[in-house]
């Protein structure tokens, strides 16, 4: 059984108020190595892609994430909104019109993401940003589906743990990409808000799928 566009509608629903949650958590992580904003914006950001729920859910997986993806660019400011909006954008570009999301269109959806954010914002393994977290969530994805009987909770349960642990990764990490990068080996010893901010929309979803 896939996830339905008023599934992927209800997880998006659940990861605003995650968000909200760890608004101030954000705000503080980013205060350390960045410019202070990234919790406001995601929190901003994700409200206002609620909003844009309550008016009306898409008839697709794929048109609800279009719809997400629309109003992040155009509300979050930072580098979150287009990291964001652009990760939304090429999973729902990967899903299509597909009516339902089963094991196969999430990973393929979850890469498609990870590889719009390497676009977008040039960062690869090890550069400190939400790439660290979102790279190690797309290869257990991939790995957790090929197992026998794993299905859409368990592969995405799968993807949040190894986010959660590349969120982590990035506190010994020198930061190469994005504000951060100005303070070269002052922003060791840090944990990148948008890793953490990756590995929380993550958990959230994989929450949502149980």
């Amino acid at each position: 059984m896939g996830c339905t566009a008023s599934g992927v509608a209800d997880a998006l629903r659940a990861v605003a108020g995650v968000v909200a949650e760890h608004r101030a958590e954000l705000i503080e992580l980013d205060r350390a190595i960045g410019d202070g904003d990234h919790g406001e914006n995601l929190n901003r950001g994700f409200t206002q892609v609620v909003t844009a729920l309550d008016a009306g859910v898409p008839e697709t997986p794929g048109a609800v994430l279009k719809l997400a993806a629309t109003t992040l660019i155009s509300k979050v400011g930072g580098a979150a909104g287009p990291l964001y909006g652009t990760a939304f954008l090429r999973a729902a570009t990967s899903l299509g019109d597909k009516s339902e999301v089963d094991v196969p269109a999430a990973v393929a959806a979850l890469r498609a993401a990870v590889e719009g954010v390497q676009a977008r914002g040039k960062a690869v393994a090890g550069d400190k940003t939400m790439v660290d977290a979102m790279l190690p969530a797309a290869a257990a994805a991939e790995q957790a589906a090929g197992a026998e009987g794993v299905d859409l909770a368990g592969v995405l349960a799968a993807a949040s743990d190894a986010a959660a642990a590349g969120a982590e990764s990035t506190v010994d990490l020198v930061a190469r990409k994005g504000r951060a990068s100005y303070l070269g080996e002052r922003s060791k010893g840090h944990l990148d808000p948008g890793a953490k901010s990756t590995s929380l929309l993550l958990a959230a979803l994989a929450k949502a799928a149980r």
